[in-house]
């Protein structure tokens, strides 16, 4: 079976943010939400003391590439709708 490994990194803006700590509510609660509606492993991996920007990065592994990349393109859809973050970049690495 071929099985396919994704990592997705997000560079998010977080405008009006003030605080790292308003920051850390917004970014766990995208964590959060991503972790349950999709079921990835997902973490802020950078940019931790700058108040208005985010990175976070999720890694996924599906059966096969077409339905990694379904999961890919719905996961990068998510973030980039979600109304708290804008998205500044995006970069998307697959392992196998």
């Amino acid at each position: 079976m071929a099985r396919s490994v994704v990592v997705l990194t997000w560079e998010l803006a977080i405008p009006g943010c003030r605080s790292l700590k308003e920051k850390r509510s917004a970014v766990r609660s995208l964590v959060e939400r991503m972790r349950s509606r999709f079921n990835v492993s997902v973490a802020e991996t950078g940019l931790q003391d700058i108040h208005d920007r985010a990175e976070v990065t999720a890694s996924l592994v599906a059966s096969d590439g077409r339905r990694a990349e379904s999961l890919t393109d719905r996961l990068d859809t998510f973030v980039a709708e979600h109304g708290r973050f804008l998205l500044v970049s995006f970069h998307r690495d697959r392992v196998m």
